[in-house]
């Protein structure tokens, strides 16, 4: 799949041609009227800002001059898309390379490492996606150009970031009694609540970091995203060599080890972002440093709609930590081919992340600006890329299984890895096939994000998940039946999650929808 170097103004399944502009978007000296149907309050616009909109109308008149990058096309989304990419990539580098170095230090670390994340994010996701959603206030407010609204929106995000990662640390004492409702063997269960019991300190720095870097993404700047990423990832893989196998005068702290490793390189990351959004620039253009107050109202909006966003993360982990809790029971050797392939399936589903995030930042920028057309035509855009890439990954899962679990091999326990690795190929075949469905998740799941549609997708993940994986796979488990059906329910699973979505986004209600109050451009 290349870069088209022209491409036609809207895809064929996108839909007909939006109606013409108004006239005033064509005529760059017209200036419009407030509008009377919005409110005086805390977000009217300062006094002058009339005559500002002659100018702001006709920088935006400028904008759609032909250009090599067609609106909505493939350029002008890898541009967004191409640093959260790489960045995602940093991730995946950081979720292998842990896995890797927990496997060769010992395979059952590398199986409890699965459980204890999953934990972890099911309490932390539903955070970090609304600290996040700052990303979508940030888009469309940069659409609508009101950038004096950037920084407390941001702040909003930060404040609840602090918050939530202090009341986080709860997880610390009560890390052996959620570990025990698996159900695993002793050993298992004590090196998971090591592991979960570090990673609660990491709590805080990512959440201040996601909302942060919402500050950059959600205007675009995703190469600086990636400079964040990358420091933390250089930070966590350094602690990680030196800490797991007791290297430069440091114990062997195994799992722990690559616990406290991750909560450093979040410290790192978290650090860099702030003195980056503080510096004197974006002081002054976004009021990143005097938009440090709480706003009860804008608040508000980022707990409606991001709130429900986490909440969507919070249930797919749920039901996903529920599977695995599940199929732990099976024994040893079914967790730990369960633990391979989701993280073989993490490694390469992380770099799509990044192309729904641009999916999400492109929708919020047309949006804010009002051009639904071009969201669309951005969505559609991304779907390609996606399916695209997956498909190949897709292929590699069922052509090159083992080329794929030699990596992970190490000299320690062979008969434990091999008793793992027999059943990971075809478990790989289940993943193949939802990873093909998952490109669609991806695409329509962030545009639907990027516009506001939230509780949708929330209220999706709870009601199919349940029927179609959670409870299948608990009536195999309890009556002795085998691991391979268990992912035949989780694929189907994925498959109808990608249905609806097509389907929500195809009716057209999000076009409509706004995350930001009424207001006029600067």
């Amino acid at each position: 799949m290349g870069i088209d170097p022209v491409e036609p103004a809207l895809s064929p399944t996108v839909g007909p041609k939006p109606a013409a502009r108004p006239a005033v978007e064509t005529d760059p000296t017209a200036v419009p009227d407030p509008d009377p149907g919005v409110p005086a309050g805390p977000y009217s616009e300062p006094a002058g800002a009339t005559e500002a909109v002659g100018a702001a109308v006709a920088e935006t008149h400028a904008t759609h001059a032909p250009s090599t990058d067609t609106p909505g096309g493939s350029r002008e989304l890898l541009k967004l898309a191409l640093p959260l990419i790489v960045s995602q990539s940093f991730m995946t580098v950081q979720v292998f390379v842990d896995t890797v170095l927990l496997s060769w230090h010992d395979p059952r670390e590398m199986a409890a490492s699965f459980p204890a994340v999953m934990w972890y994010w099911l309490f932390f996701g539903v955070l970090q996606v609304t600290a996040g959603y700052t990303s979508t206030f940030v888009a469309q407010y940069t659409g609508a150009k009101r950038p004096h609204r950037v920084g407390a929106a941001v702040w909003q995000g930060i404040h609840f970031a602090v918050v939530a990662g202090v009341l986080f640390l709860v997880v610390v004492p009560a890390s052996p009694h959620l570990i025990a409702v698996g159900g695993h063997t002793p050993e298992i269960q004590r090196l998971e609540t090591i592991y979960l019991r570090c990673l609660a300190f990491a709590a805080l720095p990512m959440l201040v970091m996601g909302a942060i870097n919402g500050f950059f993404s959600g205007r675009g700047q995703t190469w600086t995203v990636l400079g964040i990423e990358a420091a933390g990832t250089a930070v966590n893989i350094a602690f990680a060599l030196v800490l797991i196998f007791g290297r430069l005068g440091f114990p062997e702290l195994g799992i722990e080890g690559a616990g406290w490793a991750t909560v450093a390189g979040s410290w790192a990351a978290a650090l860099f972002a702030l003195a980056l959004m503080l510096r004197k620039k974006y002081r002054d253009e976004f009021g990143t440093f005097s938009g440090w107050k709480p706003e009860r109202e804008l608040f508000r909006r980022l707990m409606v709609y991001g709130g429900p966003a986490g909440m969507q993360v919070f249930l797919d982990v749920l039901v996903f930590n529920a599977f695995t809790q599940l199929v732990g029971r099976l024994g040893d050797a079914a967790l730990g081919a369960t633990t391979l392939a989701i993280r073989l399936n993490m490694i390469a589903f992380l770099p799509m992340m990044g192309m729904g995030q641009a999916i999400c930042i492109m929708v919020g920028q047309r949006l804010g600006g009002d051009r639904p057309d071009l969201a669309e035509k951005s969505t559609y855009t991304g779907l390609k890329w996606t399916f695209g890439y997956m498909s190949l990954i897709a292929l590699a899962y069922v052509t090159i299984p083992t080329v794929l679990l030699s990596v992970f091999e190490g000299d320690k326990e062979p008969e434990q890895f091999a008793a793992i690795a027999a059943l990971v190929p075809n478990l790989l075949l289940c993943v193949a096939v939802f990873s093909v469905a998952d490109a669609i998740n991806v695409s329509f799941a962030f545009a639907l994000r990027g516009a506001g549609d939230t509780k949708y997708v929330t209220a999706l993940t709870f009601a199919l998940a349940w029927p179609l994986m959670v409870i299948p796979t608990a009536v195999v488990v309890f009556n002795g039946g085998n691991l391979y059906w268990c992912w035949v329910f989780a694929t189907l699973h994925i498959i109808g999650m990608s249905v609806c979505f097509w389907f929500r986004f195809r009716g057209g209600k999000w076009k409509s929808m706004r995350v930001i109050e009424p207001g006029l451009s600067e």
